[in-house]
């Protein structure tokens, strides 16, 4: 487990063309109930925020994740980055993992998924990146979206009409993934923009999280958190209430305000 930064209550961040963006966020991550070590790891740190889920065994799975985090940690403390970034970062993350030998003969690999604060057409905007199934959620005005598609054989089913949403979430197949960082392999993120909008919460979580709790219990608890920490703590303990099988991550980030240059 890597966890880089943590909590903010108040930061502004000026980008290239004047305006600014004050967010504020929370992260938190726990074992869990039935694991003996946390494979999951974070980076909370503007303009970056994004969580990994390590697989391949205790050791590797840490240490993908770990991997995944700290290059994209690189880029902390500039105002935006782009795509070409988290790109470079990834593909980096892969060669630190395979410079490791003797950590799983079939190598190490982790799912990331997260946000980068960014520009679009000159327009601030957040991007969003996952590959594997952890996942980014957006609430605006009291309505959940999910930003990001599962890169699991359980959503191909669902994308396919041979399962329903519900019956993916207890299929015996929900652990297995279609796509991965590392394992000797490049990664191939997918892409999402969004607009930064003041009032908007974005939830960044690994599996451990949705495996407890539905969409509406997500909500519920997004809704009810007067602040990120507050959020952040509520989620995981929900997780952990309703049987904490795996590691859950939780990064909850508020756009506060956005100003644009006069």
């Amino acid at each position: 487990m890597t966890q880089i930064g943590s909590g903010n209550v108040r930061h502004r961040v000026t980008l290239p063309d004047g305006a600014t963006v004050t967010m504020s966020w929370a992260a938190i991550t726990d074992t869990g109930h039935r694991r003996e070590v946390n494979e999951d790891s974070y980076v909370a740190q503007a303009p970056v925020f994004a969580v990994a889920d390590g697989m391949g065994g205790h050791a590797a799975g840490d240490f993908a994740s770990a991997a995944v985090v700290t290059r994209l940690a690189e880029y902390g403390g500039r105002p935006v980055i782009g795509t070409p970034e988290i790109d470079d970062a990834l593909r980096l993350a892969v060669q630190d993992m395979d410079r490791v030998v003797g950590v799983t003969d079939e190598g190490s690999g982790t799912t990331v998924t997260g946000v980068a604060l960014g520009e679009v057409a000159g327009e601030p905007a957040w991007l969003v990146f996952n590959i594997g199934d952890s996942r980014v959620y957006r609430l605006v005005g009291g309505v959940l979206e999910q930003l990001t598609v599962d890169h699991s054989v359980v959503q191909e089913l669902v994308d396919a009409g041979q399962i329903t949403r519900d019956e993916a979430d207890t299929h015996p197949h929900s652990n297995v993934i279609t796509r991965a960082v590392g394992f000797h392999e490049a990664p191939v993120p997918d892409y999402r923009a969004i607009a930064v909008e003041p009032g908007t919460r974005l939830l960044i979580c690994s599996d451990g999280l949705t495996k407890e709790l539905t969409s509406y219990g997500i909500r519920h608890f997004l809704v009810g958190g007067q602040k990120p920490e507050r959020a952040a703590h509520d989620l995981v303990e929900a997780a952990l209430g309703n049987g904490g099988r795996d590691n859950v991550t939780v990064l909850v980030v508020d756009v506060l305000a956005v100003t644009r240059p006069a």
